[in-house]
């Protein structure tokens, strides 16, 4: 399985294209600030095929691009119903005025092909099978994406698990409570050895957040 991962020009949200392997059909995982570029360049050094893009959440910073790249390849983009209207209203998921410009943007809007992701089940796409869940808190629409590798699991945790911390909870249809729950119900009950892709920072496993992260801690202790 071929994962190739790296952080956009702003806010360091990590954006993902993931591939059975070379010459292969591919998906994009969270096209944010700036990373059109960098992205074709993966696309063409690993000659891939976009056919998606799955969204871990609503929230600009993971989004800002999505409607370029879904645009210029003729694909859809999937993302969970409750965050589905911050495609055409970033503002509200991050409790701003409408209309401020975000990153020298002003406009924005759907891709013309939306697919809204289960809140459980699989959405098979480019020879991949991936098991989404929902695990709201750092928004109300904020799902996990894991996929099973010929010699590892992996886990896209969006904003909802990050090395050493999680996603603040604070922004418009945040919870504490909610985020809580996720990462009781979601997180720790995933095999150690999965290896966990996040939306931002540095890769990490459930093995190590289950024994540093005092988010998990917390629950368990």
């Amino acid at each position: 399985m071929l994962i190739a991962g790296f952080p956009s020009q702003a806010t360091d949200t990590n954006c993902y294209v993931v591939a059975p392997g070379d010459g292969e059909q591919c998906v994009v995982v969270d096209p944010g600030i700036g990373v059109t570029g960098q992205l074709d360049e993966i696309i063409a050094e690993h000659r891939l095929q976009p056919v998606a893009v799955l969204l871990t959440h609503g929230h600009f910073d993971h989004t800002f691009s999505v409607l370029p790249v879904c645009q210029a390849r003729d694909v859809p983009a999937w993302i969970h119903p409750r965050d589905r209207s911050q495609l055409a209203d970033p503002w509200s998921g991050v409790g701003i005025p409408p209309g401020t410009p975000l990153f020298g943007s002003l406009t924005f809007a759907e891709p013309d092909d939306v697919r809204e992701l289960p809140a459980h089940g699989t959405v098979p796409v480019a020879g991949l099978e991936f098991a989404v869940t929902h695990a709201p808190g750092h928004s109300a629409g904020s799902v996990v994406f894991r996929i099973e590798g010929a010699d590892e699991a992996v886990l896209f945790s969006g904003d909802v698990l990050f090395a050493g911390s999680i996603g603040r909870t604070d922004l418009p249809g945040g919870s504490m409570a909610d985020m809580q729950a996720s990462l009781r119900n979601v997180i720790l009950p995933m095999d150690d050895a999965t290896v966990v892709r996040p939306g931002h920072g540095p890769q990490t496993t459930i093995a190590r957040e289950r024994a540093v992260n005092p988010f998990l801690l917390d629950l368990v202790g």
